[in-house]
């Protein structure tokens, strides 16, 4: 039985990955109907609505201590600056790129942040894989064959500070260690959609005529299962399975984003992506000692 559930979990968090693949796709349909902040209140007021009932489902408590809050306030900040850059390059450029560019490079940002800070070590082969994931980014950029002008448009440099922003938002969010994730996330994406409501939405300006079935099919498929059902099952399959199983399923993202760019975008998906991709996903295996395979 106990076997049966484990593979249970095996499958569910390979959609759950497919899932946040798949967000770069809604994300770029959705850029055609609105703005970045639009698409935060929208995908967060869903997403915290459905959190509720999952929240009761696992029997978990709405409590939240007064230190975890303001962990929830501060990350929140880091958050909508993420989510902002994510979508703007996505809009600009291709969720391909973007899938492939922001979800592999951002644990080897996280791993120099964190050596910088003194909790991580380096060791020989750390050297050798970051400059091994250097060497991937710069080849999903194709630099080896495009001018500078080429490389430093506005997509890419939305990319890359995604890719910075993400590990500051992880870094933060870290530091609540009294409640449960799910709770966490609850109020992560209520005051988020709090704080983008009342600042940063126009609500007057938004052009709700032109919301037709496709909007509303990526709108859900973003909220419903990109957000609530991926985050749900990572959070179970790391209860369950723990972090070290979980890790390696992350790799699955970047290749689903491709993939699913392919199909739905028809986005040209040059070799020099695929490339950079691998360099930078064994690099990151190298870095976190993720193990692809285990008995």
């Amino acid at each position: 039985m106990l076997e049966k559930n484990k593979n249970l979990i095996y499958i569910l968090l390979f959609f759950a990955m497919i899932g946040w693949g798949a967000s770069w796709i809604n994300a770029k349909v959705l850029s055609r109907y609105i703005n970045a902040y639009d698409m935060i209140f929208f995908r967060f007021f869903i997403t915290g609505a459905c959190m509720i009932p999952i929240i009761i489902i696992f029997k978990k408590s709405f409590r939240i201590d007064f230190k975890s809050f303001m962990v929830a306030f501060f990350a929140s900040l880091s958050f909508i600056a993420y989510m902002k850059y994510y979508f703007m390059g996505t809009k600009y450029g291709t969720a391909s790129l973007g899938g492939a560019f922001v979800t592999t490079l951002v644990p080897i940002i996280t791993f120099l942040i964190l050596a910088i800070l003194g909790e991580k070590k380096l060791r020989k082969k750390d050297y050798f894989a970051l400059i091994l994931g250097a060497l991937g980014v710069l080849t999903m950029l194709n630099i080896w064959n495009s001018s500078l002008e080429d490389i430093l448009v506005v997509q890419n440099l939305y990319f890359l500070l995604a890719s910075f922003l993400w590990p500051v938002f992880t870094i933060i969010s870290s530091k609540s260690k009294t409640v449960s994730p799910l709770v966490f996330s609850f109020y992560l994406y209520l005051i988020t959609v709090i704080l983008d409501g009342i600042f940063l939405v126009d609500f007057k300006s938004i052009a709700y005529g032109s919301f037709d079935f496709i909007f509303w099919l990526n709108l859900l498929g973003l909220s419903l299962i990109s957000s609530v059902y991926s985050n749900t099952i990572y959070f179970i399959g790391i209860e369950k399975l723990g972090a070290g199983n979980v890790s390696s399923f992350i790799f699955l993202v970047p290749f689903s984003a491709i993939v699913l760019s392919a199909i739905f975008l028809k986005e040209h998906i040059s070799i020099s992506i695929i490339i950079g991709t691998i360099m930078t996903i064994y690099a990151v295996k190298m870095l976190n000692n993720i193990k692809f395979f285990k008995r």
